[in-house]
């Protein structure tokens, strides 16, 4: 009988060789592979505890009257599409130090004081440690907690207690010792993740699973969890920011396009009521190299400022540095600036940023983006007054984007006086003044002479 070799995964992203190897040809990451031994399986034919008996119709499923519940916090909520689903799998992924821990304690400490029992699972810090930081962001009632890692004690202990949610801190920390392995290898959070998977689903329990990514890639990830999983929550943000979004990456009982904005301060996570106001709070815009911008994130509208400096450069590559925006979209920016706009810049370095730790990736960046760096390179503000957005065509024409009204709305109502608009943009009745533009070349003009 041949003897069962072992296979070699890599921990970014789950992809098994029969060897070691130096480079991932899937993800393509460097020394990521680690040696798991065989699973052991018994001799002879497998047997079945027993038969599920079919449901025959679909009609025949019962729901239960409640189905979703509130977490208490408003913004999340949002995300998850209108509150947590019983029996299901939520995680939430983010770099260490974000603020994932404090959220979850914040909801923890709301749905204990309406009575839901909630099994606090901490795996990386001490029963003390979480009473101090309950105590920080008054969350200490109605919270069991239970400091293990043994994911076979976790689960006797749901079984045995019967909490409403569970929230694990986190899955890098739970080993299930039945599999070889070290805590956080991709072997492990898959079979753990999978246990916890069939409890929320086998006993109608909520489970809320926090993941740690680094940008080493040297533990795994929420990338491996994605598939069993339902909901996948992702916290955005520089932790020197006070800003933090949440982003649902997956939801499979709500939208992905709604964010949830916190901001980080001494007492936890604050919901933001004004998201506007606060990314636009300490904006100058009598100084070049500002513009304002109206950005959709899911069903809402947000004003954020991006800002550029452009400066002569003393290398023989000028640097381009981006902050919020993507890179690639920045290059093709200033490519579109200099052949259709007559603005040249192959011997000035170009810094962009989003103020605020806001990251924009929609197409209508591309217009205000542009006024932004022409404003910087002639040395000419914008205008305080004065907001824009629209997606740039490589023909230096500025097209369409979708949710005119409600972005036209947000600038109206943040008290701007003017809005820079794709040509042809419908807009109804707005005491603003809305200035249609079909090319960047008359935008620029428009606004800076």
């Amino acid at each position: 009988m041949a003897k069962p070799r072992s296979t070699w995964r890599c921990q970014q992203c789950g992809h098994t060789e029969p060897r070691w190897v130096g480079r991932c040809s899937e993800c393509g990451e460097f020394g990521t592979f680690t040696e798991e031994a065989p699973a052991a399986s018994a001799p002879g034919p497998s047997s079945v505890a027993g038969i599920a008996r079919p449901v025959t119709a679909l009609a025949d499923v019962a729901i239960a009257d409640e189905l979703r519940f509130s977490t208490g916090i408003r913004e999340l909520d949002t995300v998850l599409g209108g509150g947590l689903v019983r029996g299901s799998v939520v995680l939430i992924g983010g770099e260490p130090g974000i603020g994932k821990s404090t959220l979850l304690l914040q909801a923890a400490g709301s749905l204990g004081a309406r009575g839901v029992d909630v099994l606090y699972v901490c795996g990386e810090e001490s029963v003390q440690q979480v009473r101090s930081r309950a105590d920080r962001v008054g969350a200490s009632t109605g919270i069991s907690l239970l400091p293990e890692v043994d994911a076979s004690v976790v689960e006797a202990t749901v079984l045995a207690e019967r909490p409403s949610v569970v929230i694990v801190d986190s899955i890098q920390t739970l080993f299930d010792p039945g599999l070889d392995g070290v805590p956080g290898s991709v072997g492990q959070v898959r079979a753990t993740a999978a246990r916890l998977v069939r409890l929320a689903k086998s006993h109608d329990v909520t489970v809320i699973v926090v993941g740690h990514v680094t940008k080493e890639g040297s533990i795994a990830g929420p990338r491996v969890l994605e598939h069993v999983v339902d909901t996948v929550l992702y916290f955005e943000g520089d932790a020197d920011h006070t800003f933090r979004i949440v982003r649902a990456a997956k939801n499979r009982f709500g939208s992905v396009a709604e964010v949830g904005i916190f901001e980080m301060s001494a007492a936890g996570l604050a919901e933001v009521s004004q998201p506007s106001s606060a990314l636009l709070a300490g904006r100058d815009g009598s100084v070049s190299g500002s513009v304002v911008m109206a950005t959709m994130e899911g069903s809402r509208c947000l004003l954020v400022e991006v800002q550029a400096l452009v400066t002569p450069s003393y290398l023989q590559m000028p640097r381009r540095l981006s902050v919020g925006i993507d890179t690639a979209r920045v290059l093709q920016t200033l490519a579109i600036l200099e052949r259709r706009a007559g603005i040249a810049l192959g011997s000035h370095d170009v810094y962009v940023s989003v103020a605020g730790g806001v990251r924009v990736s929609e197409p209508a960046v591309d217009l205000p983006l542009a006024l932004a760096i022409a404003s910087a390179y002639k040395d000419r503000p914008v205008g305080t007054a004065t907001a824009a957005f629209g997606e740039l065509g490589l023909t230096g024409d500025v097209r369409g984007v979708p949710h005119v009204e409600p972005r036209i709305r947000e600038v109206g109502r943040m008290g701007f006086s003017e809005v820079l608009v794709p040509q042809g943009a419908r807009a109804t009745t707005t005491p603003l003044t809305v200035s249609a533009v079909a090319t960047l070349a008359q935008a620029v003009h428009a606004t800076l002479g």
